[in-house]
């Protein structure tokens, strides 16, 4: 079990690259604490598999350190960094048994007879696999199959840290809660590190206790699940949190108002705006209500998506497109509508960066 540490690190595929443009990593210094379950959360091509991949060893960092309980080990190979990786596709051996699948990382390592049986059956039983371990790997169904995969990760009871690159891709949709509930018992069972790269929200909010958001090669956040709800301190956060995202306008701020699609709202906290920086305010779906025309900024109905649970508008306002909650009392609505924002849910953002703001 180890504390990783990122110090400086970037990392681009290019020799000699110097502009930002050429980096697969920009400049970060990011800590990862022991026993933590964490996620990296972002869309195709930000940076993830090629951050964990550094982590893991297979791929060695342009610039930086990485840290395992303060010893450097960035030129260090995998086998030497007691990581255990797990792939998007199951990596099983079709001829063994899953009994023989389980122990084979423990007896690579010297580990034999009595220690690994006992070992390969406490993790088959915390992946209910204890009915299936005298079975051949070859006629077990995927989700099985990367049920294996994640145990060979775990059997090893002396690893410093799991890293998991999008597990659950081939799983049956009906079965990844299932297995994502199962690593978050896991987590608990063996206080362990444990790393899970998805492009998925839902996988990332319901494993992690921290989720980091990846975009264009940066952390632009990381916190717990509630926090980058709430307080999404980059508009890209607020737009790839949530379904549907935050809404982002752009706006003129005064002090504590903000002019917003030809209307004027009343912010809860004051702000110095910088000059020439991109200025926008943004405030979640949850936290924007349909109202009768003549009430909050004015919004031109374009459909109403009945949920179930749930009724959403979608709007323009202002010329941009717009999403707000109905409430159930509001029964008639017609195409000209307002919008009422609760104040302490809407964020000022300069050039995509969230501002704090004074009370």
């Amino acid at each position: 079990m180890a504390r990783i540490e990122l110090s400086n690190l970037a990392h681009s595929y290019t020799p000699g690259a110097s502009e930002p443009g050429d980096f697969a990593l920009k400049a970060m210094n990011l800590t990862w604490r022991q026993g933590g379950a964490y996620a990296l959360l972002g869309p195709s091509g930000c940076g993830k598999t090629t951050l964990l991949n550094i982590i893991s060893g297979l791929l060695t960092p342009s610039h930086g350190q990485v840290l395992f309980d303060g010893r450097d080990v960035t030129g260090l190979p995998t086998e030497q960094r007691n990581i255990a990786q797990v792939f998007q596709f199951p990596v099983v051996y079709d001829t063994m048994t899953v009994r023989e699948n389980l122990a084979f990382p423990l007896r690579n390592r010297g580990m034999a007879g009595k220690a690994a049986d006992r070992r390969v059956r406490e993790i088959a039983e915390l992946l209910d696999l204890s009915g299936e371990l005298d079975r051949k790997a070859r006629g077990l169904t995927a989700d099985a199959k990367q049920k294996i995969s994640l145990g060979r990760g775990l059997v090893r009871p002396d690893v410093a840290a799991i890293l998991f690159d999008e597990p659950l891709t081939v799983i049956d949709p009906q079965l990844k809660w299932e297995l994502r509930s199962k690593l978050k018992a896991l987590h608990r069972a063996l206080d362990v590190t444990m790393i899970y790269v998805t492009h998925d929200q839902t996988e990332a909010l319901t494993f992690a206790d921290t989720v980091m958001v990846m975009y264009d090669g940066s952390v632009v956040q990381a916190g717990r699940p509630d926090e980058l709800f709430e307080r999404p301190d980059h508009t890209f956060v607020g737009y790839f949190i949530g379904s549907p995202g935050m809404n982002v306008l752009p706006a003129e701020i005064e002090g504590s108002r903000a002019r917003v699609g030809g209307g004027t709202i009343e912010l809860s906290r004051s702000y110095d705006v910088p000059s020439g920086r991109r200025i926008e305010i943004g405030v979640r779906p949850e936290f924007a209500s349909l109202a009768p025309p003549g009430e909050g900024l004015a919004a031109t109905v374009e459909r109403i998506d009945d949920l179930g649970r749930a009724r959403l508008a979608r709007l323009r306002l202002g010329g941009h497109p717009f999403a707000a909650s109905v409430p159930e009392a509001l029964a008639d609505i017609g195409t000209a509508a307002g919008v009422v924002l609760e104040r302490a849910q809407v964020h000022v953002y300069a050039d995509g960066k969230r501002l704090e703001g004074r009370a």
